[in-house]
């Protein structure tokens, strides 16, 4: 493994990773940026952490503690490297489990806001798996899958508790199906293009536990080239 340390975009934070095998990407600044956390919000966690881009931006933006789930060992070393280098080992706590774990050491009920960027991609016939381990089980649902990882938010969410979560677009009614079923109702959905009168590439999806029904839907065109997403999503509400 070549590790190296970057820049955190613009956020005044560097990140350790590996060139060659995992490195953050603009899913997890979107994802960051797209979270609403409150004076009140005590306790967040994130799943699929990776080497830590959320966890990072959240704490130092909020100056909330974070707790992050990273089932892979080098990564989740990349993320504690991270994380110390930062300064920010008093406020960010990681796990090197899998999200299925979760309930083991933490009760049901228990969080404000549970964030997620997760592996796209179904394993199936058809699927192109990766030859890095790494970078499989990242894009790939090798070890949980979407129904899993709703299930597990639902469960470890306070009633009227968040859900933050980023997709492909064509899983999105897919994503609905199952978040209903786990009580989970979608508050917020904004679609993201790269270009005006394009498809759009990304969807981040807000959803409350046990919510009235009413969404919001909006779509961003987001420049892959921009020299800042801090507050991109700022007009909002």
């Amino acid at each position: 493994m070549t590790i190296v340390l970057n820049d955190l975009y613009d956020y005044d934070l560097k990140i350790y990773q590996d060139p060659n095998k995992f490195k953050f990407s603009l899913d997890s600044l979107l994802l960051a940026e797209f979270v609403d956390i409150k004076k009140n919000t005590e306790k967040i966690l994130d799943f699929c952490s990776g080497n830590a881009p959320v966890p990072l931006i959240l704490a130092q933006k909020y100056h909330k503690n974070i707790i992050g789930i990273e089932i892979q060992p080098k990564v989740y070393d990349l993320a504690i490297k991270s994380i110390k280098y930062n300064k920010l080992d008093t406020k960010i706590n990681m796990l090197n489990i899998n999200i299925l774990e979760a309930k083991n050491y933490f009760p049901g009920n228990n969080f404000d806001i549970i964030t997620c960027n997760p592996p796209f991609f179904k394993v199936d016939k058809t699927s192109f798996i990766n030859n890095s381990q790494e970078l499989a089980i990242a894009r790939h649902e090798l070890t949980i899958t979407l129904e899993e990882i709703i299930r597990e938010a639902s469960y470890l969410l306070k009633d009227k508790g968040c859900f933050y979560l980023i997709h492909r677009p064509e899983r999105l009614e897919e994503i609905l199906i199952i978040a209903s079923k786990f009580n989970l109702h979608v508050k917020e959905i904004k679609f993201i293009a790269s270009k005006p009168r394009e498809y759009a590439i990304m969807v981040l999806l807000k959803f409350i536990k046990n919510a009235h029904y009413g969404v919001k839907v909006s779509t961003e065109i987001v420049n892959r080239n921009l020299t800042t997403y801090q507050n991109i999503f700022k007009n909002r509400n």
